[in-house]
């Protein structure tokens, strides 16, 4: 197993809460690094603690007002009309104690893993409690305060002078670092989510190209409702290996939201845990083509904490860190200690079972939209290309 990985935790990353009964729940965190500790994954000199990011690390994207209003809401002192003004205190992103100091850990916590990856420490680097990828310069937006994956591409451009290539596999479009990079040709983003026609935030469409010197440099593919694992892995893998041969990218931050899955309670699409074995390993392959391995990753949705995310989690960390046991049972002492207090029946593999869900009878004409939308996405390279050869 390889030991130059770094793996971002600590428990102050629990305390960014919105509630006992918001979806966003960092328990599973807790979840996921219980397992990779029962499966003696997890060396305790590759854990790192997440720092607190300054504020003038994040105004590298956030408005200095806005990040003031934060710190208020979290003292209680914000005025609700104002509050509102900022997207906070809504159903989605509610206020809670010191939530600035919460939010700031978080972007810390990317950050850590930049710098030991930008800096050689490590090879690869993962933190779980990133991947907030819908806030906004001056507001918050689906249960996300501060963009950390924003805030670190443009500490990689500022501090390494890096060419960034994000990557983000949540079934939410990663709008808020799309729109942070929108006109900048040395950050190319590339996003498959369920269409935007069903689900928040409804943006991501094929046509959302960049504009500027950064057209040509935002890639989008939005996958019909109920997308199996076949057609989800054969647009993500066709689009993932053209963009990076395009881009040639110093350095690739992945975001790895894990509410693909069928039994996301948020998301209407039809993936297994076949998916979450390759987008890591397309990512580790990607990585070593084209930037010396440099790859950080990041967590994002997921929000059947118990059946989904620890698996999908500890994957990414497995296929960092090279490690093959990632298939057959899971740990017994993992579901025997969990199961007591899970509100589900916990999985006992590592993959899910055949036949996990009903037949579709869509599935045809769905795996042929998702092509479609390949196609159109990976346009304007295959078209550069074609010029080139005339």
């Amino acid at each position: 197993m390889k030991k130059d990985c770094a793996f971002i935790f600590s428990d102050e990353l629990l305390k960014y809460k919105f509630s006992k009964h918001h979806p966003f729940n960092q328990f599973r965190l807790e979840l996921t690094v219980d397992l990779l500790k029962r499966l003696n994954a997890l060396d305790p000199l590759a854990v790192l603690p997440p720092r607190i990011a300054t504020d003038e690390e994040l105004c590298l994207i956030h408005d200095p007002i806005y990040i003031e209003a934060v710190k208020k809401a979290g003292r209680g002192i914000l005025p609700n009309e104002i509050a509102g003004n900022y997207g906070l205190g809504s159903e989605d992103t509610p206020i809670f104690p010191n939530m600035h100091e919460a939010s700031s850990i978080l972007v810390g916590g990317t950050l850590t893993a930049v710098d030991q990856v930008m800096t050689g420490k490590a090879i690869h680097a993962l933190h779980l409690g990133g991947g907030l990828h819908h806030g906004f310069r001056g507001k918050a937006s689906g249960f996300c305060i501060y963009n950390d994956s924003s805030v670190a591409i443009k500490y990689l451009q500022n501090k390494y002078h890096a060419r960034v290539l994000y990557v983000d596999t949540d079934a939410h479009h990663g709008d808020g670092v799309q729109w942070s990079f929108y006109d900048d040709p040395n950050v190319c983003t590339l996003s498959i989510h369920e269409t935007g026609r069903y689900l928040f935030p409804g943006t991501g469409n094929v046509t959302e190209r960049g504009q500027g010197k950064g057209y040509g440099y935002s890639f989008n593919l939005p996958v019909d409702a109920f997308t199996e694992d076949e057609s989800w892995l054969f647009t993500y893998r066709n689009a993932l290996i053209e963009v990076a041969e395009f881009f040639q990218p110093d350095v690739i931050l992945t975001q790895n939201g894990a509410d693909s899955h069928y039994y996301d309670p948020l998301t209407h699409l039809s993936a297994t845990m076949k998916i979450y074995r390759e987008i890591p390993k397309l990512a580790h392959e990607i990585a070593h083509l084209y930037c010396g391995g440099k790859w950080v990753a990041v967590g994002g949705g997921g929000y059947d904490i118990w059946r989904v995310v620890p698996r999908a989690w500890a994957l990414i960390w497995l296929e960092m860190t090279e490690n093959p046991n990632s298939f057959g049972h899971l740990p017994s002492d993992w579901i025997d200690h969990w199961q007591k207090i899970a509100p589900v029946d916990l999985p006992t593999e590592w993959d899910d079972p055949d036949h996990l869900y009903p037949h579709i009878p869509r599935k045809e004409e769905i795996t042929e939209k998702n092509a479609i939308t390949l196609e159109k996405a990976l346009f304007p390279i295959r078209n550069q290309q074609d010029q080139k050869k005339e």
